[in-house]
């Protein structure tokens, strides 16, 4: 089940923290530990902090440290997006986020904010963050400004923006709404939005539009000379005290800021005295421009009045300053409990609550994306590090792999070759690759080169293997490194970055052999697409499987999807769905279909099934609308390994998808093959998901 909800907003200044605060007071009242994340917050000063954070953080008593509390800042996105490494931001997003789930219960996670130099691509970024992280989403708009068609329009694009991509939308929020326009809203989004997707219109509150006295003193950059303790003053207006005091007195309105030159005594004294006076409005500030402080008897006065109220000093005329007042955009901050209570008022009285609570309660994520995926991998991997042996370790990328392995500390890891070799390969590559932490063997030269070769004539003596065939095969780095493995030395194998399928798979065959009540073994690949993970089988290993070996691929395959966290949806897929077509190949797919049902009832199989009606929902209701897997499939089940092989790599070139593979199904203990034309990155996840395979041992 999902653990956190992400908030997005479509615009600045749309009131974001209501939605946060009353989220964070209604997720405390649900779960004992509750985390707060923002993934990208704006760049600031030293000593700076994110207000966002601060606040949250603060007032709720998380217990978390500041910088544990997001990820990135807005220059360094924009930096890594500028050199084309998005991935690297949502790597980092992700392992910091993860982090934080791990130790709560729940966990807010708060969008950008759409200010500053790169917001024209946060959108895209806030959709992104919530699809790589699985978790749902609230939507937030300001309807300052808007009409009514404009306001509906805007939420509903942002929903659709967000379901396009798969993400789940629990509730859309009409934020500062004119309250005589409250009920029109809603029934607008009502009428434009699916009947499952919530509903919230919160009226336009001028109490938590109206900026402090503190925000004023740092937009201002004052200095306060009294009133210290009220700063939290709220300023609901503000006029300019240019005029004869008795004709400025009729213009003082309640929580009025006052704002004159600091050599006008008398508008000074006399703000002052109209705020103790039960005859005129409270006010909530004075702001003295020009740099000018009163003077010292004036100064006297004021320190002995018995109510004050904040009175600050700054630089720049008066006209300038009652700008600046004017263009302040107020925040809500820690110290500021009445704006946060306020907030949280807001939120639970305008907004259905006890639904959201419920949805977030039950929702669960379909699927999981790519990046998740491999940071999964890894996680799991790091967590019981595992011995594999690399044969080929004079490869160029089976070096730069290796780097890579070992300073992610993922496994333990063995290279087979001349060590001489491959030390000064790795010299004229630049690699400093620590060789303390990598074990290399020259297999002929090796203390073990004589007990494998002895265990290998034992083994296979029966198919008429003398020991002097025994010891040329020993030389050879796959029964080498595949008698390791066989013999509890390594854990696992990865061989095939120069070497043949079968070069890899022969000894594993003779050596380690098949699972009990495995009578074929097979392969599938990871299809890590642009919204999600799929299982593609086989595509490297058997050339024509008849309907019992296409059964047993599936049951495999499926258990190997479960393994790696994939809920199988099987689809044993042909030329036609269900029952309208008819042949030797349809037939033989139909029969390894029932098979599967009748071996494995818990599973969810269709066969057999076209691949547009497996993958597209609408195609799939159309053709098997009664089906469980149409449209939805996770794990595809080639006729034959001409369509498997030729379709992952049709997927792979067309779409630009991610295939790790082939993962070998079946043996005892784990080995696994590369392509010829593998990249260091296939190297790294086919290691890793190795040692996956190993632990489960």
């Amino acid at each position: 089940m999902s653990k956190a909800i992400y908030v997005a907003t479509t615009e600045p200044n749309s009131g974001k923290s209501i939605i946060s605060l009353g989220l964070m007071h209604l997720l405390l009242g649900k779960a004992a530990k509750v985390g707060y994340f923002r993934p990208i917050i704006d760049d600031y000063g030293p000593g700076e902090k994110d207000n966002h954070i601060n606040t949250v953080i603060s007032y709720f008593e998380i217990q978390m440290e500041y910088n544990e509390a997001y990820a990135c800042t807005r220059s360094e996105v924009i930096h890594k997006y500028n050199q084309d490494k998005s991935d690297e931001v949502l790597d980092k997003i992700i392992e910091k986020y993860k982090a934080i789930e791990s130790r709560f219960d729940f966990v807010l996670v708060e969008g950008t904010d759409f200010s500053g130099e790169g917001s024209i691509i946060e959108w895209d970024i806030n959709v992104y963050m919530a699809k790589n992280l699985g978790i749902p989403t609230v939507i937030l708009a300001s309807g300052v400004g808007k009409t009514l068609e404009e306001l509906v329009d805007n939420l509903y694009l942002a929903y659709d923006s967000f379901t396009n991509k798969g993400v789940e939308v629990l509730m859309v929020v009409a934020n500062k709404v004119e309250p005589q326009n409250v009920n029109l809203v809603t029934n607008g989004l009502l009428k434009a939005l699916p009947a499952e997707v919530l509903i919230g219109t919160i009226p336009l509150n001028p109490a938590l539009g109206n900026p402090t006295m503190k925000e004023i003193v740092k937009e201002l950059e004052g200095d306060v000379l009294f009133g210290h303790n009220f700063l939290n003053n709220q300023v609901s207006n503000f006029s300019v005290g240019a005029m004869q005091l008795r004709n400025y007195l009729t213009h003082f309105k309640e929580h009025g800021l006052v704002i004159t030159p600091g050599d006008r005594s008398d508008i000074i004294l006399g703000a002052l005295q109209a705020n103790l006076s039960s005859n005129y409005p409270t006010a909530s500030g004075i702001v003295l421009t020009g740099g000018l402080i009163p003077e010292d008897p004036v100064i006297q006065l004021i320190e002995g009045l018995s109510e004050i109220v904040p009175i600050i000093s700054v630089q720049g005329g008066t006209f300038s300053i009652a700008n600046k007042v004017g263009a302040i955009r107020p925040k809500i901050y820690a110290e500021n409990k009445q704006k946060i209570e306020g907030s949280i008022q807001d939120f639970t009285r305008f907004l259905p609550i006890n639904a959201l609570a419920e949805r977030l309660i039950t929702f669960k994520a379909n699927g999981i994306t790519p990046r998740m995926f491999q940071y999964n991998l890894l996680k799991r991997a790091q967590r019981v590090k595992k011995h594999i042996v690399l044969p080929e370790g004079t490869d160029e990328r089976i070096l730069r792999a290796a780097k890579e392995l070992i300073d992610a500390d993922a496994v333990r890891l063995t290279l087979l070759g001349d060590p001489v070799q491959i030390k000064e390969k790795a010299r004229q590559l630049d690699l400093l690759l620590d060789f303390e932490k990598i074990s290399i063997i020259d297999p002929v030269n090796s203390t073990y080169f004589k007990d494998y070769t002895n265990t290998l004539y034992e083994l296979r003596k029966h198919k008429n293997v003398d020991r002097a065939m025994a010891e040329d095969l020993m030389a050879d780095i796959s029964y080498f490194g595949t008698m390791m493995v066989y013999k509890g030395d390594a854990d696992g194998m990865v061989s095939g970055a120069v070497h043949t399928t079968q070069h890899t798979i022969r000894p594993a065959l003779q050596l380690i052999k098949t699972k009990p009540n495995v009578s074929i073994v097979s392969s599938v690949f990871f299809m890590c697409l642009e919204d999600r993970v799929s299982v593609y089988g086989d595509c490297a290993i058997n050339p024509n499987p008849n309907a019992e070996q296409l059964a047993e691929i599936a049951i495999t395959s499926a258990a190997t999807s479960l393994a790696f966290e994939i809920d199988p949806k099987i689809a044993m897929l042909s030329y036609s769905s269900g029952t309208s077509g008819s042949g030797e190949d349809v037939e033989r797919v139909r029969e390894a279909t029932q098979i599967v049902k009748k071996r494995a009832p818990y599973l969810k199989v269709e066969g057999p099934i076209q691949y547009d009606a497996a993958v597209d929902k609408n195609v799939g209701k159309t053709k098997m609308p009664d089906s469980e897997v149409a449209g939805q499939a996770s794990v595809f089940i080639f006729p034959d390994l001409n369509t498997g092989n030729n379709t992952y790599k049709a997927v792979q070139r067309e779409t630009g998808a991610l295939a790790i593979g082939p993962i070998i199904q079946g043996l005892n203990k784990p080995v696994n093959d590369l392509s010829r034309g593998s990249t260091v990155n296939d190297i790294f996840n086919t290691v890793i998901i190795t040692a996956i395979q190993a632990q489960a041992l």
